[in-house]
């Protein structure tokens, strides 16, 4: 909940998260930092595990009498009965330019597909998979460092302020909603993420498993196996130049790897048990390192 949500003319009536998740070695109970900033300003919190087979938690929102409903990274899709409530609808601050990347990793996405731009959408929710029409939008520059840490941070901050800026026009009547398909660009969808999405394929060009580091940071992580175990490549380069796929090699800048397309410069790895650390430092405990090959 953004800060400045406090200074405006209306009132947060409840609050509802996903439960609470275990976390940690001994695996206990954690609220999420939703939940713990709800408490802290005193607010009810619900946390159904299921909006479609909990009729009880549905009927306690009816109760509440909500205006309107504010969904950011819910991570479930909202019933039509539930969607049906409030009287001005269910807004999503979904993280792309839509109708693009549609779903529910566009941030991830949008690096691996090599965009130079992305933003936010502020869209009205229907029964669909982001399909619902658009209020506002916003763009943001992807920079040929962001991860998906840096960029969420940045589409976080634009996102709050571009939803305070339009909820006073879309309540006062003043916003007619844009159907996706009158937006510019085509329709695409992006799914949940899988940890296995993370494990490098060496004969993929260099510059796709440079996305990868980005884009899977901080998980599942772009990682393959060396010694028969987990390695993680945090921060890449790409270069010019060839060799075999996965065979490392020693260049006069540091230690590149052999990919479908140009090399790999590792920068910054994480060999399996220990700390990340760059790659001098990870050379100083492992020298055979050159001349060995990734994903064996």
């Amino acid at each position: 909940m953004h800060e400045r949500a406090q200074e405006q003319p209306w009132q947060v009536i409840a609050v509802v998260t996903q439960p609470d998740r275990p976390a940690g070695r001994g695996n206990k109970l954690v609220a999420g930092p939703v939940k713990q900033y709800a408490v802290e300003q005193n607010l009810p919190v619900l946390q159904p595990t299921s909006l479609r087979k909990q009729p009880a938690i549905v009927d306690e929102l009816r109760a509440l009498v909500p205006d309107l409903l504010i969904v950011a990274a819910y991570g479930l899709i909202l019933p039509k009965n539930v969607l049906q409530i409030p009287t001005f609808g269910a807004i999503n601050i979904h993280a792309s330019l839509l109708p693009a990347y549609r779903g529910a990793s566009p941030i991830a996405a949008a690096i691996l597909d090599g965009q130079d731009e992305t933003g936010v959408s502020i869209m009205l929710m229907d029964e669909g998979m982001d399909t619902g029409a658009v209020l506002t939008q916003a763009h943001q520059p992807i920079q040929p460092d962001d991860t998906t840490v840096s960029l969420t941070s940045r589409l976080a901050d634009q996102g709050a302020a571009l939803l305070l800026s339009t909820l006073p026009r879309w309540l006062a009547g003043d916003l007619p909603p844009i159907a996706q398909a009158d937006l510019p660009g085509a329709v695409s969808l992006c799914r949940v993420i899988a940890k296995e999405a993370g494990l490098i394929d060496w004969h993929q060009p260099a510059v796709q498993i440079e996305r990868m580091t980005r884009a899977y940071t901080p998980w599942p992580s772009a990682y393959t196996t060396w010694r028969n175990e987990v390695f993680k490549i945090w921060q890449a380069e790409v270069l010019p130049g060839r060799a075999e796929p996965g065979l490392i090699m020693a260049l006069p800048s540091g230690v590149a790897v052999g990919t479908g397309e140009h090399l790999l410069s590792l920068r910054t790895v994480q060999p399996a048990g220990k700390r990340m650390m760059d790659m001098r430092s990870f050379l100083n405990g492992a020298p055979d390192f050159i001349g060995s090959r990734l994903g064996m």
